[in-house]
């Protein structure tokens, strides 16, 4: 089982609607990927530990099978799913693919 971590830095002027980004970038996420995506997580950031601003507003974590079946599902949308990012935040979000260790 694969984790891929879709976060979004906390900016100076950044702005995240967590509104539309549940109810409609999430579904569609969800539907375009289908089965492929066996579980989501989605977190907003609160502070850092010394009290400071979190250093992302946002992350999901998007379980997968595998690297493979990830991409798989993403890859023919791609253009769709990140087409939709502007409708909801004004940042450049980072993705990183994680597996478990322990």
């Amino acid at each position: 089982m694969i984790r891929v971590h879709v976060l979004y830095p906390n900016e100076d002027g950044a702005t995240f609607d967590y509104d539309y980004y549940l109810k409609s970038h999430i579904p569609l996420v969800q539907d375009l990927v289908g089965d492929a995506l066996k579980e989501v997580r989605i977190y907003r950031g609160t502070t850092a530990p010394d009290g400071s601003p979190a250093g992302f507003m946002t992350f999901a974590s998007l379980f997968f099978d595998s690297a493979e079946a990830f991409g798989a599902a993403f890859g023919p949308h791609a253009d769709k799913i990140l087409g939709d990012v502007p409708n909801f935040t004004n940042v450049q979000p980072a993705v990183q693919i994680d597996e478990r260790l322990l």
